[in-house]
């Protein structure tokens, strides 16, 4: 039996405009609860909503980048439905007009390039945030209601988890270059729901489709996905269907738990929100917005290759992240080597980052810094292990590598009369070594240079030492 995956996204994006989609209090995250508030935005009778110009202009942005067009004419909408943090008892946002349609993102998979297309770009705002307590109580702020949001929807085009999660790294890093959304998920500004099902390609059997909500990394939404394509294959090979439901994912049991069947989109009794005005929005203003978006990913990552002479893969790596792509440049302009520093960052700062659950903009050095250490190792007044042991300590501290080689004493030994001495003294403790070497045990060369850098602690010339060693033999 053959089976096929298709996954759809719904991506809910906070835009990072200076005030609510409806009213003027302060769009920041955090904040004693229920102090971010107005009377619109909590729902009080009477009120009335005002347009957030700039929430907009951030959707356009967003629908431009991601290759939609533009609506010229739409509106808002009224979607209701009953939940306690929707204190209006509906939210404003938009159904048959939305402000962004169609468009497509690039994702690169081993075969080639793919070709994601969305089905639509819509403006809408949040609603308020339940904290649910070891006592049984729930919890309302509503410091997040009126919040101006983008809901991103996909086409049911993805085949994998693992196509799922480039799609959702390419759309983040693209959301950050433009600057509409810091897309911090641990702060909800980035919020991933997927829409998952599996058809049997032989019978054409096929389940109903799964929502997964409470997706707090893309970590677990690869997780959540991998679990649900088991349990529908499972399910379709036992002559069994799923329901059509929403499902949480519980990251202690790593596994989902079915929260409630789904809704249809009647069940929202969707009608124009009559407070708001028809929205008409000027070819002008689009191209205006269009000339104003930065270099995107994927066009960094053509320069990257052209300007800096560098493979595809790293170019890649650099051009994710804004950030990583900016830290990239400023290094170069301070040290001329773009493949070494494109070696240091993706390697060894990347994977330190990785591991820390960092960003690089929490780095505690800068670019100079780390162009500052590279020139000691390719100048030779440190070797690569020790520079690797500086960039560790520059990490934990944020010094200066000089200041650190300084305090340590790790400048590398390279007087060739100092090492003469070292290396005399063990080849005279080490005479079956010599002999072994000489019968064409290359091996036995290695514990020499090994035992030269064990005297050194390590600050010894690697290649300095090696030469020495084979020529010191030699002379025996």
């Amino acid at each position: 039996m053959a089976y096929k995956t298709i996954i759809g996204l719904e991506i809910h994006t906070e835009l990072m405009t200076k005030t609510k989609m409806f009213c003027g209090c302060t769009n920041a995250f955090g904040g004693e609860a229920n102090t971010h508030c107005c009377p619109v935005c909590i729902g009080l009778p009477g009120t009335l909503p005002v347009l957030n110009k700039q929430g907009v202009e951030f959707g356009i942005k967003a629908g431009i980048a991601f290759n939609c067009d533009i609506a010229t004419k739409t509106k808002m909408d009224r979607k209701n439905y009953f939940y306690p943090d929707l204190v209006k008892g509906f939210q404003i946002s938009q159904d048959d007009i939305p402000l962004c349609d169609g468009g497509y993102v690039e994702i690169e998979l081993e075969e080639g390039t793919k070709k994601v297309h969305l089905r639509r770009i819509h403006i809408e705002e949040d609603t308020g945030k339940s904290t649910h307590t070891e006592d049984g109580d729930t919890l309302l702020d509503y410091n997040r209601s009126g919040v101006p949001l983008i809901e991103i929807v996909t086409e049911p085009e993805m085949n994998t988890p693992e196509e799922a999660r480039l799609f959702l790294e390419k759309l983040r890093a693209t959301l950050k270059y433009i600057e509409v959304s810091d897309c911090k998920m641990e702060e909800g500004s980035l919020r991933c729901d997927v829409n998952i099902n599996v058809v049997d390609t032989e019978t054409g059997a096929k389940t109903k489709i799964s929502e997964l909500k409470n997706l707090n990394s893309f970590r677990a939404a690869v997780k959540a996905m991998e679990y649900e394509e088991k349990r529908h294959i499972a399910l379709l090979k036992e002559g069994k269907n799923t329901i059509k439901e929403t499902r949480r994912w519980d990251e202690v049991k790593n596994e989902t738990i079915s929260m409630r069947q789904k809704g249809e989109v009647s069940d929202y009794r969707y009608f124009p929100e009559s407070d708001i005005a028809t929205i008409e929005i000027e070819e002008e203003w689009i191209e205006e917005i269009r000339r104003s978006l930065p270099e995107l990913p994927h066009d960094k990552k053509e320069r990257f290759m052209k300007e800096y002479d560098l493979p595809e893969y790293d170019a890649g790596v650099l051009t994710q992240s804004k950030e990583v792509s900016l830290f990239f440049e400023e290094t170069i302009k301070h040290c001329n080597d773009s493949k070494l520093v494109s070696n240091w960052i993706m390697g060894d700062v990347l994977r330190r980052l990785k591991d820390e659950e960092l960003e690089i903009e929490d780095l505690k050095f800068g670019p100079k810094d780390l162009s500052d250490l590279i020139s000691l190792v390719k100048e030779g007044k440190i070797n690569n292990n020790t520079g690797k042991k500086v960039l560790k300590e520059m990490f934990d501290t944020g010094k200066n590598p000089e200041t650190i080689v300084k305090e340590q004493g790790l400048i590398q030994i390279s007087d060739e009369g100092e090492l003469k001495e070292i290396i005399e003294k063990i080849l005279s403790e080490n005479e079956q070594s010599i002999i072994d070497y000489k019968n064409g045990k290359d091996r036995a060369l290695g514990f020499i240079v090994g035992q030269t850098m064990k005297a050194t602690k390590g600050k010894a010339n690697p290649q300095i030492v090696n030469k020495m060693v084979v020529d010191m033999i030699n002379e025996r």
